[in-house]
């Protein structure tokens, strides 16, 4: 089972540069960043866990680009795998951002983990001229469309929401590789059903209730949907357990992720530092 962290960037506080880094010479294996492209300030969509309009955190309307973070978190590492936590694809053009993510994984040297949402926040999305009705169909539209980018010499695509003729489009993946996707979302079948057609694996949300029998759930309906192999499963934790890790790991979860805090970047790097120490023995060896 590998360990990771999560930046909530904002324009204050440690930079994902400086925190990817101090990740990576800890042993963590991953570092993932979210992304919200703006707030609008009139708003009705509810928040998932305030339960309406009103937002649990400023940073929500101060994000960083996921892309320039995580391609500034990966000038200054080697071996960490670069993620989002989430990022909303539909919010932008298709074609562009697969050369975005396939420029990030080559430079990288393959370590990009696409982590992906429906959007909750439905007012974003409408900005962007997102159906909110539609936003699954649109979303497995834009993934099918920057995977055929990303694999085919000549790639093409024709759907509902993007359509492109044979085109051209480098860089690759580095080494040819399948780039994760993995879509962060509530625990239930609907979302299960999604993820087991078009995604790779599962990523939890903040206030996911009963997080084991959810993981036995998926797993049944990835066998019964005919997939190979396992849904790679990433659990946001807030406080590490030897117990609670053990049983997690038996039972097949791939990743455990811990936030950071909102703080100066030596608060932060105070607070990796214990979070290491907690996790002793179970942390990769760090590159010298």
């Amino acid at each position: 089972m590998r360990f990771g962290l999560v930046l909530f960037t904002s324009d204050r506080g440690i930079t994902p540069a400086a925190a990817a880094a101090a990740g990576e010479r800890l042993g963590f294996d991953s570092f993932y960043v979210p992304e919200h492209t703006h707030i609008p300030v009139k708003r009705e969509a509810a928040h998932p866990q305030t339960g309406d309009s009103s937002l649990p955190d400023d940073r929500y309307s101060r994000t960083l680009d996921p892309w320039v973070s995580l391609a500034a978190a990966s000038a200054v590492t080697n071996r960490i795998a670069l993620g989002t936590a989430v990022a909303i694809p539909v919010e932008h053009d298709p074609i562009t951002l697969a050369k975005t993510i396939a420029s990030l994984d080559h430079l990288s040297g393959g370590r990009v983990v696409l982590g992906v949402g429906f959007g909750w926040n439905v007012d974003e999305l409408v900005d962007h001229g997102v159906p909110p009705a539609r936003r699954r169909t649109m979303l497995r539209e834009y993934l099918d469309a920057m995977r055929a980018l990303w694999s085919q010499e000549q790639a093409e695509f024709s759907g509902e929401f993007v359509e492109f003729g044979p085109s051209w489009a480098w860089p690759k993946p580095a080494g040819g590789r399948h780039i994760p996707t993995l879509v962060g979302a509530a625990g239930t079948d609907k979302n299960f059903a999604w993820i087991v057609r078009s995604a790779d694996g599962w990523i939890t949300t903040p206030g996911e209730q009963d997080i084991e029998s959810r993981v036995v759930r998926l797993q049944q309906l990835w066998r019964d949907g005919g997939r190979d192999g396992s849904p790679y499963i990433v659990v946001l934790d807030f406080k590490p357990d030897a117990e609670k890790l053990a049983r997690w790991e038996e039972m097949g979860v791939s990743e455990v992720v811990y936030g950071m805090p909102d703080r100066s970047e030596p608060e932060v790097l105070a607070y990796l530092e214990r979070l290491a120490v907690k996790l002793t023995d179970r942390l990769a060896v760090a590159d010298s």
